[in-house]
């Protein structure tokens, strides 16, 4: 069992909870997600957090920057300038099968929401 939170953010990964076994939440409300779901949604993290830190450097202090991936039944926003970012993730559903989720992580908290779902990921190989 993985179990970490923060100011703004859970996370949380019990393999015996069975389909439902990854729990990512903010201060007020969570979100249980299948192991198909949270592989999706750490490999768009790690690839958004690339590109966020490979544009770092290049920008300037005043600069923001706003990145966008989809992949799978996932959308992510990541928000910020040279120093920190937000996060806003998207589940889209499908009306009847699949149920969709919205949800958001202001600066500073998403950094260490990021960082901590890397751990998970690591913790779980």
């Amino acid at each position: 069992m993985f179990e970490k939170e923060g100011p703004g953010w859970r996370l949380a990964k019990d393999s015996s909870r069975g389909t439902f076994s990854v729990l990512i939440g903010g201060d007020d409300w969570a979100i249980e997600l299948t192991n198909q779901e949270w592989e999706a949604l750490f490999f768009l993290i790690t690839e958004l957090v690339d590109q966020y830190k490979a544009e770092q450097n290049r920008l300037m202090d005043e600069e923001e920057i706003t990145l966008e991936l989809e992949r799978s039944q996932w959308w992510a926003c990541l928000q910020g300038n040279k120093r920190q970012c937000s996060l806003k993730l998207i589940l889209k559903g499908d009306g009847e099968q699949k149920r969709g989720a919205e949800m958001y992580w202001p600066i500073p908290n998403a950094e260490s929401l990021t960082a901590a779902m890397r751990m998970m990921w690591d913790y779980s190989q």
